[in-house]
Order: structure tokens, then C-alpha cells, then sequence
């Protein structure tokens, strides 16, 4: 028999979970497991939730073909296109973004990954927001090299996000233009190079309960501390189109789980959270500490205020988690 209780106080005490420990808790009592979860959050974490945000510096004619991507090429979707945007337009956002109490902010673009010319542009850009602005910059530009992100490291970048997505085993079934090993490649490029790294996934890709627990498998070997959780938000016109959207119940299972395997990191709700009866504040009581904030990459997300009305509701201050 599985004894809740027995595992709770191994992780606190500073235990590892192991992968068959992780299925049984995947299969326990929501309630009892999301109360463990959140005891153990505040264990390791305490109060702080932290806050980010993201901009889409550079839209859609992505030539990968990530399966439920609205920015992909190979998707008929209705998803805007433009180029890099002015260092004149990040910055503005940025200043926005730091006047409502924002920690982070992420400048996302799309495609495989941006070319020397334009690394080099967003570097212009992340050291002008570190001198006019003083919000901390955070990237998401694909499958760069060690050099490359030497280069934004200098600038004043100090975390890459780069998800997993998924395990390595469902990988193929949502991506073929590039590999789990090219992913990882470029999130050990970063940590070589000085960075710390933001990486998580999507849930409700069609992966199974162990292909979740494989993947904070990975983060955990990986020693990623800021860890997405996105909910698939189905668009129209891609080849995820008619997936079933998951429920609060089931992100509070995932993100419950995640606080066992990964006891001392931002568990940050991402995309899809909009969908979620609760907007996710269930989550937040269930092992989640962090969450995107604002509008995602080409849906809605929930706006900053709201989310800093909800903070203060559940007793969290804004603060980094160990990172």
C-alpha cells in the first residue's frame, strides 16, 4: 500500500522521488496529494510567486514543424508575421511590464533559431532595456549555440527558455524538424555559457500520465529550477486541432506531481491557464509558485493586475524560488 505520508516527509527531508514512486503519486487521491504538494511548496519555497511576462519579438513563418504551434509554416493558421521588432518597441514594453511589479521579462521569437545578424540586434535591445529599465531579460530564440549566447549574456540576458515539450519518447509524435537531443544540446549550450535556463512543456499533447512524469525526469537531471507548465489551448488549423482540453483537475494532478519531482522550483503555469475555470488558482494551492503573465504568443493570457489580485489573495509576495 502506498504511503503518502512516507513519501511527503522523504521529499522534505531532502529524498529524491523516483520514477515508480511518481506513478503512484500520479494515481493517489487528488485532494490528499495536491495538500502534500502544497506543503512541500511552502517547505522550499515559502511565500514568493514569481511573475513573468513575454513579447512576441518576432511572429509566425516558423519552418519547424511543431505539431500544435499557431507560428509553424507547415500549419494553416491565422497567426500573425512580422519580423524582429525595434529595440524602440521591446523596450516600451519592458518599462510597462516593470511598473506593474513584473520580475521577468521574455522576449520570444519565432523559427528554428535567429541568425548571427540578429542575435546580435536583440542584444542592442536587452542592453538598453538593463540600462533604461532594470527589469531582468529573459530569451527564447530557438536552438542557438554556446558563442551565441556568450554574446546575450554580456548583453545583460541572464535565463534562455527553451522547452522539452514533452519526453523524449512522444517528441517524434510532435516534432520531426529537429530532435529531444538538438533541444537539449542548446539548453546545455546555455548553461555552459553561464546562463540559467527556463524549460517545461505542454500538457495534453496526446502524451501519456508517464511521459509527464518523464519529462520532470529529465529537468530534474538537467538542473533546470523554472519549469512551464502549459495547458494545450487546441487552434484551429493544426494537426492538434481536435485534442481534448484538460481540466483544473487534471493540471492540479501534473503540477502536484511536478512539486514531489522537483520540490524547489518555479512551477510556473503558462499558456492555456485562460481556459481553466479558476484561471488556475487551484494550481496555486496544489504546488505551482510562478505563472506567465499577460498575453501569451499568439492567444490571451490573463492580465497583470489580475494575477497580482490573485497573488495577494493566496498570501504570496513576488519573489524569485531558488533559482
Amino acid at each position: 500500500m502506498f504511503d503518502m505520508e512516507k513519501i511527503t516527509e522523504k521529499t522534505l527531508g531532502g529524498g529524491q522521488v523516483t520514477r515508480d514512486e511518481a506513478i503512484m503519486l500520479y494515481r493517489q487521491p487528488l485532494d490528499e496529494l495536491c495538500s502534500a504538494a502544497n506543503k512541500i511548496r511552502i517547505h522550499f519555497c515559502d511565500d514568493r510567486f514569481d511573475i513573468c511576462t513575454i513579447i512576441n519579438g518576432k511572429s509566425g513563418s516558423c519552418s519547424e514543424d511543431c505539431k500544435f504551434c499557431a507560428q509553424s509554416a507547415w500549419n494553416l493558421t491565422c497567426a500573425a508575421r512580422y519580423p524582429l521588432l525595434s529595440a524602440d518597441e521591446i523596450t516600451a514594453q519592458a518599462k510597462i511590464n516593470q511598473e506593474q511589479g513584473v520580475l521577468r521579462y521574455s522576449i520570444v521569437t519565432s523559427g528554428k533559431c535567429l541568425s548571427d545578424a540578429e542575435v546580435d540586434e536583440m542584444c542592442a535591445a536587452v542592453r538598453r532595456i538593463r540600462s533604461e529599465v532594470g527589469i531582468s531579460v529573459c530569451v527564447s530564440f530557438g536552438l542557438l549555440n554556446e558563442a551565441q549566447y556568450r554574446k546575450l549574456k554580456m548583453a545583460g540576458v541572464t535565463r534562455v527558455h527553451n522547452n522539452l515539450e514533452t519526453s523524449r519518447r512522444f517528441f517524434p509524435q510532435v516534432c520531426t524538424t529537429h530532435t529531444y537531443e538538438d533541444k537539449i544540446g542548446a539548453i546545455r549550450a546555455a548553461q555552459a555559457a553561464g546562463l540559467t535556463v527556463c524549460s517545461g512543456g505542454i500538457m495534453g499533447l496526446g502524451e501519456t500520465a508517464e511521459d509527464r512524469i518523464d519529462m520532470a525526469l529529465t529537468l530534474r537531471e538537467l538542473g533546470i529550477k523554472s519549469i512551464p507548465v502549459n495547458m494545450l489551448n487546441p487552434i484551429p488549423g493544426t494537426p492538434f486541432e481536435n485534442n481534448s482540453r484538460l481540466t483544473h483537475e487534471d493540471m492540479r494532478r501534473i503540477v502536484a506531481v511536478y512539486r514531489f519531482l522537483l520540490p524547489d522550483a518555479s512551477i510556473r503555469l503558462a499558456g492555456g491557464r485562460g481556459l481553466l475555470e479558476d484561471k488556475g488558482e487551484s494550481c496555486f494551492i496544489s504546488g505551482a509558485n510562478a505563472a506567465i503573465s499577460g498575453d501569451m504568443l499568439t492567444t490571451s493570457g490573463i492580465t497583470v493586475k489580475t494575477d497580482m489580485a490573485l497573488m495577494k489573495k493566496l498570501g504570496y509576495k513576488a519573489g524569485l524560488c531558488n533559482e
